[in-house]
This record gives C-alpha cells, structure tokens and sequence, in this order.
C-alpha cells in the first residue's frame, strides 16, 4: 500500500530527473529551499556564477515544475524566483531504467546529494567556532555500524523519517530566540566486511 504522497515533495520521475540532475541546479534549487525567495542576479553573487548561467538554469528548473515566479518580491524589471516544493523524493528504480539518460541523471543526482552533504559538514566544522556553545552541543556527527537485513533497514529507515518529520510540526517560529535551520542527514548504505 502506498503512502500518501505529501503535496509539499516533488516525487521525481524520469522527465523531472533529467530537468533537475545538473550541478547547479541543485544549487540553485536548494538556495531557494533555504534562503527563500531571490534573483537570478542574487543566487549568481551567492553560488559564484554569472547571472546568465544563473537566469538559464532558473528558467529550466520552472520548465520542469522546481522553481516559479515569485512576483510578490519583484519591484519593476527584477525577476524573482522560489521553490515550489521543499523537497523530493527519489525511487531507486531509476537508477535501472531502461534508458541510459535516465540511469545517468539519476547517477548524477545521487553523487549531486552525496557532495552536498560533504560540503554541509565541511562548512560546519570550519564555521563552528562562530556559533554558540549550545548550538556546539545540540550539533552531532555520529555513526553507527549494525547487523541488519535489508527489512530490518528498510524499518530503521521509515521510523528515522517519521520521527525527523514529526520535528517539523513542532518547529518553533522564526521571531523564536536561538532559532535556526538545521539539516538532518540520514545515510544507511551496506558495507563489505572484508
């Protein structure tokens, strides 16, 4: 039985892969997941690229459905944009479809997840003497190494999101003192032993 697809994730498929596996456009996708809405001109200063590159990765992003118009922000000629969603949700059997194109989005977009989250933690062990001793001791990078069947981490899986998402019903507002954004990760991937 299939869950209740919530209307705030875009579940990829192989057209909206294609229209989102691209460096950049992740970057760009992900700056306004974070930082709302902005200007192809902004996102350029922000991500270090030209505004051209930033205007014609925009403009793909809303042919695909990722990012639209956010009008309410414009004064005059400014264009800005925003995300549509908050997030998505990737079906592995992409990474076997038919079509090599498919299988190479889908590979890129995993190796594309796997570099943001590397340049997540580098950013925070060099950046975290500029935050407070109690964000020092609410941060963690731990892991685990367990004996588990492909069921088992199948469960493990499940209740690590149900219990992330029940974080985002209790989310303070953000005039609430000390609030911040946090990324969570989550990797569960098996490992050779010998």
């Amino acid at each position: 039985m299939n869950e209740p697809q919530d209307p705030q994730v875009h579940s990829l498929d192989a057209r909206s892969l294609r229209g989102l596996a691209h460096p950049l456009r992740m970057r760009l996708l992900n700056a306004l997941r974070r930082g709302g809405p902005a200007t192809a001109s902004q996102l350029a200063a922000k991500l270090g690229e030209s505004s051209g590159a930033t205007s014609y990765h925009l403009r793909q992003l809303a042919a695909h459905g990722f990012v639209e118009d956010a009008p309410e922000h414009g004064k005059g000629r400014e264009r800005w944009w925003k995300a549509v969603h908050i997030g998505v949700t990737f079906d592995g059997a992409l990474l076997k479809d038919r079509d090599p194109e498919v299988r190479g989005a889908a590979d890129l977009f995993m190796h594309e997840v796997a570099n943001q989250h590397t340049g997540e933690l580098a950013t925070w062990l060099g950046t975290r003497d500029d935050w407070s001793e109690a964000w020092n001791r609410a941060s963690d990078m731990s892991d685990w190494t367990l004996s588990l069947t492909p069921e088992l981490a199948l469960e493990l899986n499940h209740k690590m999101h149900e219990l992330v998402e029940s974080y985002r019903t209790q989310a303070p507002d953000d005039s609430t003192p000390d609030t911040e954004q946090v990324r969570v990760h989550t990797h569960i991937i098996p490992i050779h032993t010998d």
